[in-house]
């Protein structure tokens, strides 16, 4: 008296499900397996899906084959013409903006611990913080790092951004950052001994980084375990393998978004 039984049968050949052009950076689900990414392009009819943590699969455009805000839908590839160029991003993963001089350098800074910690920063964020007008200014260290902030007198107009190296619970990292208390200054940074150690290792062939003793610099320590010579050679071979976000660890990622958000919030007129 029911009729036939609803759930039998394939039900995505049963249900109308909508066609939706696969554009580049559209955000979809694979409803088979929940990889969940933005449409970064197309590969042997197959469509590529990156996720947020730049993991890349393919998937056919099979129907009803992906979830679109939790709806079924068939992805298919657009019309070739015309044709729709993907935005471009930056190394961050930022969409580029397009015609924008570098702002004038606004008051409000972010620190590093030191070169290598700016120079990685400069490669990765370096696009997005010019169109903001962020600096980014290398330190010797934190050790004196409540005297600094003291003296860079932060306000509503004038936010301190911090990243430091090796920021875990019950290190002198975490120490000396609990003395800063000012509501225009973030401390935020990595469990990594160094910013080299933010660096994927497979980005320099390595399965892991070397394990270094307590008690032993750690830079000197991964020079020697690695045959290199001297740690400013080994830098420049790190630095050489970065050329996107794509390259480090999610934990920086996440701790410079939070900066350069911090810095950047909009002011409101007084």
């Amino acid at each position: 008296m029911y009729g036939e039984d609803v759930l039998a049968g394939n039900w995505r050949r049963r249900k109308k499900i909508p066609e939706v052009d696969a554009d580049m950076d559209l955000v979809v689900e694979d409803a088979d397996s929940g990889f969940c990414g933005a449409v970064v392009g197309f590969e042997y009819g197959a469509v590529v899906l990156e996720d947020r943590y730049g993991k890349r699969r393919n998937f056919p455009l099979e129907p009803a084959g992906f979830l679109l805000d939790g709806q079924p839908v068939t992805l298919r590839r657009p019309s070739a013409t015309p044709r729709q160029e993907a935005r471009r991003r930056t190394a961050s993963g930022s969409v580029a903006v397009d015609g924008v001089r570098a702002q004038v350098a606004k008051a409000s800074r972010i620190w590093v611990e030191g070169v290598h910690d700016a120079a990685l920063v400069e490669r990765i964020w370096g696009d997005d913080l010019r169109v903001e007008g962020v600096v980014v200014e290398p330190l010797d260290g934190i050790d004196e790092l409540s005297a600094a902030v003291r003296d860079f007198s932060p306000s509503p107009q004038r936010r301190l951004g911090v990243l430091v190296d090796h920021l875990v619970a019950g290190s002198k990292e975490s120490r000396i950052v609990a003395a800063v208390t000012s509501p225009y200054v973030l401390v935020t940074g990595h469990p990594y001994v160094d910013v080299w150690q933010a660096v994927k290792p497979a980005r320099l062939g390595l399965r892991e980084w070397p394990v270094v003793p307590p008690g032993q610099p750690w830079k000197e320590g991964v020079c020697r375990a690695l045959g290199v010579a001297h740690p400013a050679d080994m830098w420049r071979r790190i630095l050489s393998t970065v050329n996107s976000y794509h390259d480090v660890e999610t934990p920086l990622i996440n701790a410079m978004e939070r900066l350069i958000d911090f810095v950047t919030v909009p002011q409101t007129p007084s």
